[in-house]
């Protein structure tokens, strides 16, 4: 029996993947096998020693110590492109509020007082402070072009928008999902320098962190509209504000609110909105309860910030795993401590990815708990696992 440890409110849709005579699946749960979460952060958690997988529900993983769970041989999920329409919905019903400042004038007639005549009155006088500009003919620039960053750049051309992109770290599988009339901007900065609207799609990293900043505003036109619905500090918000003052940005809109935004006139804040649908959150409970069973069940990688990707179908024989670090010589000890017991590999997947490497190998005999303590204690081996057959 598998023991799932939940630490936020998982899709029921989710969970219903993970059959009941397999997994026990609590909120409070003692030696789990796995973890499921959303936006719980685990930095200052104490890890169980028994703890095999961790499955974030969404895309970000900056809620999880992943170098931590690296060191392990723990593997981390994630849901990438789950939530994707969710967030591309919001991006654009964000570039319509901040080019038709529907807020500022809902909340303008929100403050509406008198009979309805003199109601109407006011709105006719009103309405010329809120006048705004079209979408079709402006330029979007995409920051990121994973999931969420095609789907919205796709849906900016269908609404007659140009649209530049930047992402140089492209899978040739995303550009096949990428319209072929996106212009590929060669650098960041000569993307800011012909946008009407920019979105950022991009995780929080050393890299992206003030990715725009006082300096790349001043690359940008007057009047530009900033989306940011992907992860706090990859703007200057402080800069962002200040060039607002100066009239060089028209509005921006995020999903984290501040002391120094939320009351700001020509600031949207929204209360990190990007998933908040039941479809994303189904779909995100789905892809990722699917991968961590496959994981637990079959040692199979997919989706993984970690560990390299890794599939290899079943055999009659009886499984193992090995996570260790990527140096010389493990498989030939691996396959040494295998033979000394009088064991004959059927089939091997040897995988590595940065400092890790990851093996799927199928023996002809069941593993006894002496050759996974001998496994084990290879110096370099992370984690050893026997599957259930």
């Amino acid at each position: 029996m598998n023991k799932v440890l939940t630490l936020n409110n998982i899709s029921v849709t989710g969970l219903e993947r993970l059959p009941r005579d397999k997994y026990e699946i609590a909120s409070e749960i003692q030696h789990p096998d796995a973890i499921l979460l959303r936006s719980f952060k685990m930095h200052d958690m104490d890890i169980p020693k028994t703890l095999k997988a961790v499955g974030r529900a969404g895309a970000g993983v900056n809620n999880i110590p992943v170098d931590k769970m690296s060191a392990r041989g723990v593997a981390v999920f994630n849901a990438p492109g789950a939530n994707a329409n969710a967030v591309k919905e919001l991006v654009l019903a964000g570039m319509l509020m901040g080019s038709r400042n529907l807020c500022q004038a809902w909340e303008f007639a929100r403050q509406l007082e008198g009979t309805d005549e003199e109601i109407t009155k006011q709105v006719e006088a009103g309405k010329k402070n809120f006048g705004g500009f079209e979408l079709p003919g402006r330029t979007l620039g995409v920051i990121g072009l994973g999931a969420i960053g095609r789907y919205v750049a796709n849906a900016a051309l269908d609404l007659g928008m140009n649209v530049v992109g930047y992402d140089p770290g492209i899978t040739v599988e995303g550009a096949w999902q990428l319209s072929s009339s996106v212009e590929k901007a060669p650098t960041v900065d000569a993307l800011f320098s012909k946008v009407d609207y920019v979105t950022f799609h991009v995780p929080l990293v050393d890299a992206t962190k003030n990715m725009l900043n006082a300096e790349r505003l001043k690359l940008m036109k007057d009047d530009v509209v900033i989306l940011n619905f992907s992860r706090n500090g990859i703007i200057d918000d402080q800069a962002v504000s200040d060039a607002i003052k100066s009239g060089k940005v028209y509005s921006y809109i995020c999903d984290f609110p501040s002391n120094l935004l939320k009351d700001h006139e020509r600031v949207i804040t929204l209360p990190h909105l990007g998933a908040s649908t039941r479809e994303a959150e189904d779909n995100c409970a789905i892809m990722v309860a699917d991968q961590v069973r496959d994981y637990l069940e079959n040692g199979n990688v997919k989706n993984s910030v970690n560990f390299p990707e890794a599939k290899m179908d079943r055999t009659d024989g009886y499984r193992i795993t090995v996570v260790n670090s990527n140096v010389p010589n493990m498989l030939g000890q691996i396959s040494s401590a295998l033979a000394n017991k009088g064991l004959n590999i059927i089939d091997m997947l040897n995988k590595s990815r940065g400092e890790l490497a990851y093996s799927i190998i199928d023996i002809d005999k069941p593993a006894d708990t002496a050759l996974l303590d001998e496994i084990g204690s290879i110096e370099g081996v992370l984690s050893v696992r026997a599957l259930e057959q």
